[in-house]
């Protein structure tokens, strides 16, 4: 498919454009908009500017936001998956113009000069939380709750949603009015984990609860990196990498951290006389079954999935006919962590869909608090490390399952396509 070649123009003449919300101006984020759905270039037009000589030599498609309301990126994704290949298409919210269209090549230069969508233009409905009025206090008021609605992800589970996200949500509302990026969270994120991992690999038990105290700080502000990300449109994939990266470091920084606390604080014989170091040896079955369970996790959600969010990790799929012929592509067959084939009575459909999340890091950071506050670190490492097996065990399955389907549908020759 042929990159889509487009130009974007701003238009920022009205005052409103310099009204800032949730830490940009209209303008500045009407431009991230337009760039966010693959504009090459973005004029922003104020007062009397030459937009004939910015776009002379150019014949592609024209984009047009007008930036005296809160805009997002809901607004003009539809309008370029709509794109005609003649004529205009419009945003529009309940059939009323929406302040944004698209114009292709042949009525580009008729749109740069009227700035305005043409009498039959396509009307294309705009998305969700696509854009707000802001003129009065009221309406910028209304227009950051309407914002802020994206930071709820459908991927969050009870324990993200209740206990971490309404305090990583005011921490976010006044990050995105300071200059600090996503990946500097990230980067701050990953300093609060190495000092909380330093204190925690000491004997002192002291020494282990603060350190876990940080970590569990840690997580608290890893929610905000990608919070900013969306509210102030800087997700990358180099930044969701950045965030994976340091969330996986640190599960398994923080097991070597507290297993060597063990092996400090309790010694080597204090499960009998043996002839090995326990604690030293259950280090070792961390790194391996975590390094088994990382590939396994990482390869589905990439391979196929098509994500790097490893909460869309799926464990088993169904294969479904493709767009092509003779091609098929895996469907995830279920979006449940503990799949059922008949309905469950309240009490255990409740087991089914809260067990899963005990093995999460959102759930293991509060549990290690609390046992590092009782002096049950040995406990603690005890249940890191068999976590660690059975999710090596369940996700290695799984991860055998998904080779041999693969191969078995290459085997009969069929293309497998790409996740959607």
């Amino acid at each position: 498919m042929a990159k889509l070649e487009l130009d974007a123009i701003v238009l920022a003449s009205d005052p409103l454009s310099r009204v800032r919300i949730a830490g940009l101006t209209a303008r500045e984020r009407a431009v991230r908009v337009a760039k966010r759905v693959g504009a090459e270039r973005v004029l922003v037009v104020e007062g009397d500017t030459d937009i004939r000589a910015w776009r002379e030599g150019r014949s592609c498609a024209v984009l047009v936001i007008e930036a005296n309301q809160l805009v997002h990126t809901p607004l003009v994704a539809p309008l370029i998956e709509a794109m005609p290949s003649h004529g205009y298409a419009m945003a529009v919210d309940d059939l009323t113009y929406a302040g944004a269209f698209v114009a292709a090549p042949d009525v580009a230069d008729e749109a740069i000069t009227k700035l305005a969508p043409g009498p039959d233009a396509v009307k294309v409905q705009a998305g969700p939380i696509a854009h707000a009025p802001i003129a009065t206090p009221e309406q910028r008021k209304a227009a950051h709750k309407l914002l802020y609605r994206i930071l709820i992800k459908p991927q969050d589970n009870a324990i993200t949603r209740y206990l971490y996200r309404p305090i990583s949500f005011p921490l976010t509302r006044m990050l995105v009015w300071t200059s600090i990026t996503p990946n500097q969270i990230s980067y701050l994120v990953a300093v609060m984990v190495a000092i909380g991992c330093w204190f925690t690999a000491h004997q002192s038990m002291t020494s282990v609860l603060l350190g876990t105290i940080i970590v569990l700080a840690a997580r608290y502000v890893d929610c905000c990196d990608g919070e900013v990300a969306r509210v102030k449109l800087l997700s990358s994939r180099f930044g969701a990498w950045i965030d994976t990266i340091v969330d996986e470091l640190s599960s398994i920084g923080y097991m070597v951290a507290i297993g060597y606390h063990c092996h400090l604080y309790f010694g080597p014989n204090d499960l009998g006389n043996l002839s090995f170091d326990p604690w030293l040896v259950g280090i070792v079955v961390v790194v391996i079954t975590y390094a088994i369970t990382i590939y396994s996790v990482y390869y589905n959600i990439i391979v196929a999935v098509g994500s790097a969010n490893s909460q869309d990790y799926v464990g088993r799929f169904d294969v479904v006919p493709g767009s092509q012929p003779n091609s098929v592509r895996l469907a995830p067959a279920t979006s449940k962590a503990i799949a059922t084939k008949k309905p469950l009575p309240p009490w255990l459909e409740f087991i089914a869909t809260y067990l899963p999340y005990i093995v999460r890091r959102d759930f293991i950071a509060w549990g290690t608090v609390a046992f590092a506050a009782l002096h049950l670190t040995h406990v603690a490492f005890a249940f890191l490390v068999a976590g660690g097996v059975v999710s090596s065990v369940i996700v290695g399955l799984d991860h055998l399952k998904l080779r041999a389907l693969r191969r078995s549908i290459t085997r009969r020759g069929q293309l497998i396509e790409a996740p959607r």
